[in-house]
């Protein structure tokens, strides 16, 4: 099943402040996949990330956190970042701060 793919604010900020245009075009590639059942890619959150879902794309390393209106038909790319495992820059780290300010 064809999804809409949108971008969030946030996620399209992140996007840009990638530098290598190589990596920017292997996301935003990734990105246009998530059209095609986004059920089945990448790995669902646990815990305060509950809801959300988390796919890998450029080399591994990155990750695209993004959760499905599955009524709507639409897939929100929440947050592009990289996986540093045990850093205060991971991309889990950074987008579980994002949302506790969100009101």
């Amino acid at each position: 099943m064809t999804y809409q793919v949108e971008v969030t604010p946030t996620a399209r900020d992140a996007l840009a402040a990638i530098t290598d245009k190589r990596i920017q075009r292997n996301i935003y590639n990734r990105l246009l996949r998530l059209e095609n059942d986004p059920d089945k890619q990448g790995e669902p959150l646990a815990a305060d990330l509950e809801g959300y879902r988390s796919v890998r794309a450029a080399n591994e390393r990155f990750r695209i956190i993004f959760r499905i209106k599955a009524e709507e038909r639409v897939v929100s790319v929440e947050f592009v970042g990289i996986r540093r495992e045990g850093s205060k820059s991971d991309v889990y780290v950074l987008f579980s701060k994002l949302i506790d300010l969100e009101p």
